[in-house]
């Protein structure tokens, strides 16, 4: 069993908003499915016009092609349009160099790895490295004498620097090479005078600062040591999450979009401050404990106050209503709308990915506390939590929860069964909430979504909400207290979180192989380990059904990963040891026989292969137990012998080199296997 690890090249923190996976591969399908073919040229053509305020129109334009159109997007590379954009990153006019950055900037967020790929093979940090301190001293004027500079003016130099900043953010994202190259840049100093300005912002440009440092923290020894030396920089971030006296008025518009931010940079700094903790004195963020005081209490609101089906319902009616923006075809260079023009339902459908993306940002950082088994004391005692005001009778509520649980381990019998444990009640049910899917969590099959971006965030949600469940799960089935009195639970509380998990991967369907439906795959794929990790701490009380056995075998015949075909099988193991339910047992083991050799057909690969005898091993070791009739009646036994020696094979074969761990454990279930045929035939049952 495996923990939920994040790999810097395949999983990004802000996932594709516009994917085109849904596309067939090719210019010709783009082109096929575009509606707006004929204005391409011409627009490639106006950003190289010797004529300013045409090439402006180009790039202004561009943003508009690629808004929620993959389509588009995908021709306009074909045209080299990340090339020609970086061209004008260096032009004599500075508004085509804003609008330019305004579209390369659209473009890293829509269109993810391979557009950032591009972007940085391209050479694109040449010209970013020489806007930072153009920006920096810019900035500074403005913040010492913000009435010498109209207001205008101030703005252009703040969405271009939110553009500059998103760039780097997603570049950083792309490869470890990119990501050494923008450590050169030196970013941080730059990016903390956001946030330590963040009053006298906007909003939406303090935000990208605090995205770009958040990531660029993540698992980056470089900056993680630059942040977490520097006591201002700490102090500065603890200050965003607890603010003294009453909140700060953002220097933005629309209070609805500008709580939205206002929460996501707290959220936001909360994860820099894990991300680059344990923090030292003399910092003052040295002096709390960041779990339990800081990170909990601010993530908890958000998320018990989120509602993915009533926010996919706001979003579908936003949607509904979206009015039509002006065809490129019909507009003059006098009548050009601005990159950042919104109309009302574009400002609401925005405003609405805000809240989603932080929910997300949540649930991951959360994911990262429980990479090891929950502390009660952070889980049980924070305030806020579970609707505790912070007052001293509910903090000591909090705290006999916590020892209750601890007094477990020696009273078991004392626990009441329709009281869970406070971590569970505070941590795991509101996670429940977060994995079934809403009726815009994915694309249509072979078609794209009404709204990409908020598919793209729901669907982000659902995954890390599972990522979360498996590093609990996972955590508390492999802790010292594994067994779930010791925990504090019951049976009910088992069967309530794996019923819950099935429950969402019926509504996801079966349907997951096809164009644009990965994130329907990337669900199954960790919700199996979710439902291993349950299954696994309560072994034995799980009853199955007859749709779980034949679902969970046939998305393990199907699944090409071996490690989605080892925790599928691990599932069906937990499963197939339900005491009563003989009939289940009988066709779960039917089908792990069907997988040993010499009869599997294909034959099954080596880890998962492993897994399957360990799992008939563990299954039958107790003959006394009620479905042991199997064993013995379908004569397991003549199978069992019948695949030593292609086990034996099959662990050869295992590189001792590259995968020692691996080719150890094949050894232990090999030996294993041998003796357990032994200790069976003993039995002359």
């Amino acid at each position: 069993m495996g923990k939920s690890q994040k790999k810097r090249s395949m999983r990004r923190h802000n996932p594709m908003r516009v994917p085109d996976s849904h596309l067939p591969q090719g210019l010709a399908s783009a082109s096929a499915s575009s509606s707006k073919t004929e204005v391409i040229l011409p627009i490639i053509q106006k950003l190289e016009s010797i004529d300013p305020a045409e090439r402006k129109w180009a790039c202004v334009a561009v943003s508009n092609l690629i808004q929620n159109d993959p389509s588009t997007r995908r021709l306009l590379q074909g045209k080299n349009i990340v090339g020609k954009l970086i061209t004008r990153l260096s032009d004599s006019e500075e508004e085509v160099v804003i609008e330019a950055a305004g579209s390369l900037r659209n473009l890293c967020i829509d269109g993810g790895f391979d557009i950032c790929a591009e972007m940085f093979n391209k050479n694109i940090l040449a010209p970013l490295k020489t806007f930072v301190p153009k920006i920096s001293t810019t900035l500074s004027q403005f913040i010492a004498s913000p009435k010498d500079a109209p207001e205008n003016a101030q703005q252009l130099v703040y969405e271009f620097a939110d553009n500059v900043i998103t760039i780097l953010w997603c570049l950083s994202e792309t490869s470890n090479k990119a990501l050494n190259s923008i450590n050169e840049v030196s970013l941080v100093p730059f990016l903390m005078s956001f946030l330590a300005a963040r009053d006298k912002l906007p909003l939406s440009t303090v935000t990208s600062a605090a995205q770009c440092l958040y990531v660029l923290t993540d698992e980056n020894r470089p900056v993680i040591e630059e942040v977490r030396t520097n006591a201002e920089y700490t102090a500065c971030l603890l200050a965003i999450v607890r603010p003294d006296g009453a909140a700060t008025k953002p220097n933005g518009k629309g209070k609805d979009t500008s709580d939205a931010k206002s929460t996501a940079i707290r959220v936001l700094a909360c994860g820099i401050l894990r991300n680059v903790s344990p923090i030292s004195p003399p910092s003052v963020a040295a002096t709390v404990d960041l779990d339990r005081d800081v990170v909990l209490p601010t993530l908890e609101p958000v998320l018990s106050s989120a509602d993915l089906q009533e926010t996919a319902q706001a979003a579908q009616q936003a949607i509904d209503q979206q009015e039509s923006i002006p065809l490129l075809e019909n507009l003059s260079l006098k009548h050009t709308p601005k990159s950042d023009h919104k109309t009302p339902s574009e400002l609401e459908l925005e405003r609405l990915e805000t809240q989603l993306r932080t929910v997300q940002l949540a649930l991951e950082i959360f994911t990262g506390m429980c990479a090891t088994l929950p502390d009660p004391e952070v889980f049980g005692g924070a305030p806020g939590i579970d609707g505790q005001d912070g007052n001293e009778d509910e903090d000591d509520e909090g705290t006999e929860d916590a020892q209750d649980i601890d007094m477990a381990i020696d009273e078991s019998a004392g626990v009441k069964a329709s009281q869970p444990p406070a971590f569970f009640t505070t941590l795991v049910a509101p996670l429940l909430k977060f994995v079934n899917p809403t009726a815009l969590s994915f694309p249509p099959l072979g078609a794209p979504s009404p709204h990409p971006p908020t598919t793209s965030a729901l669907g982000a949600i659902h995954v890390s909400a599972l990522e979360c469940l498996n590093n609990i799960f996972l955590s508390m089935a492999t802790s010292s207290r594994s067994q779930p009195s010791k925990l504090g639970l019951d049976a009910a509380s088992g069967r309530t979180v794996f019923d819950a998990v099935w429950g969402a991967l019926r509504l996801v369907g079966t349907e997951i192989t096809g164009a644009g439906q990965e994130r329907r795959r990337e669900m199954w794929d960790i919700g199996v380990g979710v439902l291993w990790g349950v299954g696994t701490l309560f072994k034995g009380a799980l009853a199955p059904t007859e749709e779980q056995i034949q679902v969970l075998s046939h998305f393990n015949n199907v699944t090409p990963d071996a490690q989605v075909k080892v925790k599928t099988t691990g599932t069906l193991e937990c499963l197939a040891q339900h005491p009563e339910s003989v009939d289940a047992n009988r066709i779960i083991s039917s089908y792990f026989l069907s997988l040993l050799p010499p009869t599997a057909n294909p034959p099954t690969p080596t880890e998962p292969l492993l897994q399957v005898v360990s799992a008939i091993i563990d299954i039958y070791s107790d003959e006394g137990l009620p479905y042991d009739i199997n064993f013995r009646h379908g004569r397991y036994l003549d199978a069992l012998v019948q695949s030593v020696e292609g086990v034996r094979k099959a662990v050869r074969s295992i590189d001792k080199k590259k995968e020692r761990e691996l080719r150890i454990r094949g050894e232990e279930v090999r030996d294993n296997l041998v003796a357990f045929i032994q200790y069976r035939r003993g039995l002359r049952l």
